[in-house]
Protein backbone atom coordinates (compact mmCIF):
# COMPACT_ATOMS: atom_id res chain seq x y z
CA UNK A 1 0.00 0.00 0.00
CA UNK A 2 1.37 3.41 -0.97
CA UNK A 3 1.65 5.89 1.95
CA UNK A 4 -0.76 8.80 1.89
CA UNK A 5 0.99 12.05 0.96
CA UNK A 6 -0.14 15.66 0.89
CA UNK A 7 1.41 19.11 1.10
CA UNK A 8 0.66 21.32 4.12
CA UNK A 9 0.88 24.44 1.96
CA UNK A 10 -1.65 23.38 -0.71
CA UNK A 11 -4.67 25.67 -0.36
CA UNK A 12 -8.18 24.67 -1.36
CA UNK A 13 -9.47 26.59 -4.37
CA UNK A 14 -12.54 27.72 -2.44
CA UNK A 15 -10.72 29.25 0.57
CA UNK A 16 -12.26 32.69 0.70
CA UNK A 17 -11.24 35.82 2.51
CA UNK A 18 -12.03 35.94 6.23
CA UNK A 19 -12.48 32.16 6.37
CA UNK A 20 -10.90 29.45 8.44
CA UNK A 21 -10.52 25.93 7.09
CA UNK A 22 -9.78 22.83 9.24
CA UNK A 23 -8.36 19.47 8.09
CA UNK A 24 -7.95 16.66 10.60
CA UNK A 25 -4.68 15.02 9.55
CA UNK A 26 -4.35 12.22 12.11
CA UNK A 27 -5.96 11.08 15.34
CA UNK A 28 -4.87 8.73 18.10
CA UNK A 29 -5.59 7.93 21.72
CA UNK A 30 -6.95 11.30 22.83
CA UNK A 31 -4.81 13.21 20.28
CA UNK A 32 -5.94 15.11 17.19
CA UNK A 33 -3.59 16.82 14.71
CA UNK A 34 -5.15 19.48 12.48
CA UNK A 35 -4.05 21.74 9.69
CA UNK A 36 -5.76 25.11 9.94
CA UNK A 37 -5.82 27.59 7.07
CA UNK A 38 -6.88 31.20 7.52
CA UNK A 39 -6.81 34.25 5.30
CA UNK A 40 -7.85 37.50 6.95
CA UNK A 41 -9.83 35.58 9.56
CA UNK A 42 -10.74 36.85 13.02
CA UNK A 43 -12.92 35.16 15.62
CA UNK A 44 -16.17 37.16 15.84
CA UNK A 45 -16.08 39.84 18.53
CA UNK A 46 -17.25 38.49 21.89
CA UNK A 47 -16.72 34.85 20.87
CA UNK A 48 -14.03 32.82 22.68
CA UNK A 49 -12.50 29.40 22.22
CA UNK A 50 -12.79 27.45 25.48
CA UNK A 51 -11.44 24.00 24.72
CA UNK A 52 -11.65 20.90 26.92
CA UNK A 53 -8.18 19.80 25.78
CA UNK A 54 -4.83 21.58 25.68
CA UNK A 55 -3.56 22.72 22.28
CA UNK A 56 -0.06 23.16 20.90
CA UNK A 57 -0.21 25.26 17.76
CA UNK A 58 2.53 26.33 15.36
CA UNK A 59 2.22 28.98 12.67
CA UNK A 60 4.01 27.73 9.55
CA UNK A 61 3.32 30.73 7.30
CA UNK A 62 1.82 34.19 7.62
CA UNK A 63 1.31 36.40 10.67
CA UNK A 64 -1.40 36.22 13.30
CA UNK A 65 -2.46 37.73 16.60
CA UNK A 66 -4.13 35.75 19.38
CA UNK A 67 -6.05 37.56 22.09
CA UNK A 68 -6.54 36.15 25.58
CA UNK A 69 -9.55 36.76 27.79
CA UNK A 70 -7.41 38.87 30.16
CA UNK A 71 -6.71 41.32 27.30
CA UNK A 72 -3.16 40.22 26.54
CA UNK A 73 -2.20 39.59 22.93
CA UNK A 74 0.35 37.25 21.39
CA UNK A 75 1.68 38.14 17.95
CA UNK A 76 2.94 35.23 15.89
CA UNK A 77 4.99 35.01 12.74
CA UNK A 78 6.00 31.98 10.68
CA UNK A 79 7.88 29.52 12.89
CA UNK A 80 6.34 30.64 16.20
CA UNK A 81 4.37 28.25 18.38
CA UNK A 82 2.24 28.62 21.48
CA UNK A 83 0.92 26.20 24.09
CA UNK A 84 -2.68 26.81 25.15
CA UNK A 85 -3.82 25.10 28.34
CA UNK A 86 -7.29 23.55 28.44
CA UNK A 87 -10.00 26.14 29.15
CA UNK A 88 -7.70 29.15 28.61
CA UNK A 89 -10.14 31.34 26.74
CA UNK A 90 -8.71 32.88 23.59
CA UNK A 91 -9.66 34.13 20.17
CA UNK A 92 -7.95 34.86 16.87
CA UNK A 93 -7.76 38.62 16.63
CA UNK A 94 -6.25 38.78 13.12
CA UNK A 95 -4.55 36.70 10.43
CA UNK A 96 -2.64 37.80 7.35
CA UNK A 97 -4.09 37.49 3.86
CA UNK A 98 -0.82 37.46 1.89
CA UNK A 99 0.52 35.04 2.73
CA UNK A 100 -2.39 33.17 4.25
CA UNK A 101 -1.80 31.50 7.60
CA UNK A 102 -1.01 27.80 7.68
CA UNK A 103 -1.13 26.33 11.19
CA UNK A 104 -0.52 22.91 12.68
CA UNK A 105 -2.49 22.25 15.86
CA UNK A 106 -2.16 19.28 18.19
CA UNK A 107 -5.03 18.79 20.67
CA UNK A 108 -5.00 16.39 23.58
CA UNK A 109 -4.06 15.70 27.17
CA UNK A 110 -0.83 17.67 26.74
CA UNK A 111 1.62 19.18 29.20
CA UNK A 112 4.60 21.40 28.50
CA UNK A 113 7.84 19.43 28.46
Amino acid sequence: MKPEKANLFDLPDDLGADEEHFDVLVTGDGIRVERILSRGHATPQGQWYDQDQAEWVALLSGQATLQWEDGQETRLQAGDWVFIEAHRRHRVKATSTKPPCVWIAIHGDLRRG
